[in-house]
């Protein structure tokens, strides 16, 4: 396995700081070939979710890595908008059944929006999870800082985890959240980190980008930098836990690699902060609730 840094959470598990996805281009397909490259690269982090539909897939790749490894890996998953008369347990038993294993490393509520008016009861559910030993870790996803106090409301226990969007273009609308995040001790974790040169190429963090990538060229002596390693060093000099995702392996020992290389400056890092709020881009829409006000008991969104 690759030697991939941990941060420790808010209930002592330690989480790699760097994870492998598979939503995105993985979204409804198969994503077994792809997970099973990215455990064969070293990535032990795996984050699924029922609404990927591949947890299977993945359950597959778990599989035939053997039940060696299985201690070693680090797997996610999250809850979906349930359908009519089907309980939390359920559906976390069906995860567990597709993902071929008995216990999950994290659960995360993937949306305040598909918990709306049930956040209290569902939470208590998986805290009971958490209780049994099914979820070591529970936690939450898309929550804002409205959506995270009524949570804190009634919950017992803390989320330890907060995945959210994060790239240079939704930075400056969540840094209200990572610092509620840090208030009370809960870890950020980033998912689309890459979007400004996958999604939104040709805006403001692209010369700042290369300009980085650059210096640490000259730094270094290594000619094979990449905007994307400069990116992962972005999001780890934010103390971010990272999720990225891609079927190739060129593109797995990329990210893997950016671990070794110098941290950015604090002035880089700014430099890379003030190119990003010039622009506002979300790329995953299905969470477009991030740019609303928090709204109690807003209606849910349809199946």
């Amino acid at each position: 396995m690759a030697n991939i840094a941990t941060k420790t959470l808010n209930d002592g598990a330690k989480i790699p700081a760097l994870g492998f996805g598979t939503g995105g281009a993985h979204f409804g397909k198969s994503a077994d070939a792809a997970a099973s490259l990215a455990i064969k690269a070293g990535f032990t982090h795996l984050d699924t979710a029922q609404a990927y539909q591949n947890e299977d897939s993945l359950g597959i790749s778990i599989a035939e890595a053997g039940p060696s490894i299985r201690p070693k890996l680090f797997i996610c998953t999250k809850l979906t908008l349930l359908p009519p008369g089907k309980s939390v347990r359920e559906a976390f038993l069906e995860s567990l059944k597709k993902l071929q294993i008995d216990y999950v490393d994290m659960f995360l509520i993937h949306s305040p929006m598909f918990v709306v008016g049930r956040m209290k009861e569902v939470w208590e559910e998986i805290e009971s999870f958490q209780k049994e030993g099914l979820a070591k870790t529970i936690g939450v996803s898309n929550f804002r800082v409205g959506d995270l106090e009524e949570l804190l409301k009634t919950a017992k226990v803390i989320p330890a985890v907060n995945q959210i969007e994060y790239h240079p273009y939704t930075a400056k609308s969540a840094q209200p959240i990572l610092e509620f995040n840090k208030k009370h001790g809960i870890a950020t974790e980033s998912y689309g980190g890459l979007t400004s040169i996958v999604k939104q190429p040709g805006g403001p963090v692209d010369p700042v980008v290369a300009k980085i990538r650059q210096r640490l060229i000259s730094t270094t002596g290594k000619q094979d930098i990449t905007d994307a390693q400069v990116l992962l060093k972005w999001l780890e000099a934010k103390d971010l836990i990272i999720l990225t995702t891609t079927s190739k392996w060129e593109r797995l020992q990329e990210y893997l690699a950016a671990a070794s290389l110098p941290p950015l400056t604090s002035e880089e890092v700014q430099a890379i902060d003030d190119a990003g709020s010039q622009v506002h881009f979300r790329r995953y829409q299905i969470m477009k609730h991030m740019d609303a006000p928090y709204v109690a008991n807003a209606p849910a969104p349809k199946l």
